[in-house]
């Protein structure tokens, strides 16, 4: 486990998780992202591994209470639910396996990569799309099947929430309105974020301590998000551009120290030094 000064990195835990679950209670989405930036930057976890494999117990956490809210409205499609977590479970584990594989300093490098393109997708306005529910035949499945397991990697990959990717993928895949694609998956992200956990943890690459801070700093945060995102629904689309701001700031800092780190001329995604590293750290 890591070595820390146990006077400020719990207010830092608390406090970095109540700004994750406070993005995610205001804008529905998007706010997970943030988790493994502030856990290596704020709260001073030095191994992005186990800033990842932290990061993925907390998200699972606040996907499960936020898709309680969401069952509870009827927003589920429990079925589609089912199906799409489980097969996505396995893409999880392949993710986070090859994940973990890769060296730290690398995978975050592309976690910023990653970062710049969620923030491109943050300043797209979300409106209502029409849609058609379509017929669960076996092209349904196999769409759905694909979906799955690729957000299911992906997510296991960064140890990242993935509703970016699950939302659109529900909705192509089945044609479900949009509010139910939110609702449904919820359960995926959370199910995707704990075989992350999992997986790493298996490693002892999971620091329990501060993921029970910063999940108990998420839950406070997202009530309070929650209660704001009623009074400030008519501006959704401007707090979701300066969210993209933040992503953007946030992002073009791990490149940053990412680029600082590898050296000038060393070449980040050279196959021997990305898979090198991993094992000459083990």
């Amino acid at each position: 486990m890591e070595q820390r000064d146990v006077s400020t990195s719990i207010l830092a835990a608390v406090g970095s998780g109540g700004i994750v679950g406070f993005m995610l209670g205001l804008l529905g989405g998007g706010g997970s992202i943030l988790a493994t930036p502030l856990l290596l930057y704020v709260v001073g976890v030095t191994q992005p591994h186990i800033a990842i494999g932290t990061g993925a117990l907390a998200v699972s956490v606040n996907a499960f209470a936020n898709f309680a809210s969401h069952a509870i409205k009827g927003h589920v499609w429990w079925r589609c639910a089912a199906v799409f977590s489980t097969l996505g479970v396995v893409g999880a584990l392949a993710g986070s396996s090859l994940g973990k594989a890769i060296d730290g300093d690398r995978l975050i490098f592309l976690f910023g990569i990653l970062m710049l393109v969620v923030g491109v997708l943050m300043l797209k306005p979300r409106k209502p799309a029409a849609v058609e529910c379509r017929p669960v035949d076996l092209r349904m499945c196999l769409a759905t099947a694909a979906m799955a397991l690729a957000a299911g990697a992906a997510s296991g990959f960064f140890g990242i929430g993935g509703g970016f990717l699950i939302v659109p993928g529900l909705m192509l895949a089945t044609g479900m309105p949009m509010i139910n694609a939110i609702g449904t998956s919820l359960l995926s992200v959370g199910a995707f974020g704990l075989a992350t956990a999992l997986n790493y943890a298996s490693s002892a690459l999971v620091d329990w301590w501060i993921a029970v801070e910063f999940i108990g700093g998420g839950l406070v945060g997202g009530l309070l998000g929650m209660l704001l995102a009623t009074r400030l629904s008519a501006h959704k689309n401007i707090l979701d551009r300066l969210f993209a701001a933040v992503i953007f700031v946030v992002a073009a800092y791990i490149l940053y120290q990412s680029a600082r780190q590898a050296g000038a001329h060393q070449s980040i995604l050279d196959p021997q030094v990305v898979f090198g590293g991993a094992h000459a750290r083990s």
